[in-house]
């Protein structure tokens, strides 16, 4: 009977560490550092839950998203983003194409936004993007 017990809690303890493992490989978080420390593009974001910010790692760089709801012709939507990098210091060799493909890559998930940059990097000229195009 002990050895049935033992073996059993010895069962619950493998699942129980793969299941961490697995928990720890999914985490968006380590994802965000990982991309971070290997200076590569990386969007977190829940688009479902209007009320948590977005995250854009970009060459080492960390960006932070806003997002307001509002109303379209048709439907609630976020209309407005305001985003702002967490280490402003860090921003040396940042670009205006850089900028543009960050606002691109919002666009392309948040369509009717507006994106509004914040301090130092709206002192930028940045110009608004044109659907039009």
């Amino acid at each position: 009977m002990i050895i049935i017990l033992f073996r059993l809690l010895l069962i619950i303890a493998v699942l129980f560490i793969i299941y961490t493992i697995y928990k720890f490989i999914i985490n968006p978080r380590r994802k965000l550092d990982h991309a971070r420390n290997k200076q590569e593009f990386y969007f977190h974001d829940a688009m479902k839950n209007t009320k948590q910010n977005f995250l854009i790692t970009y060459r080492g760089l960390v960006f932070e998203g806003e997002k307001y709801l509002g109303t379209t012709e048709e439907a609630f939507e976020v209309v407005n983003i305001s985003i702002s990098a967490h280490h402003p210091e860090k921003l040396k060799g940042l670009e205006r194409n850089d900028l543009y493909f960050l606002e691109e890559q919002v666009l392309m998930r948040y369509p009717y936004a507006k994106i509004e940059w914040k301090y130092p990097i709206n002192r930028l000229n940045i110009q608004p993007i044109d659907d039009d195009l």
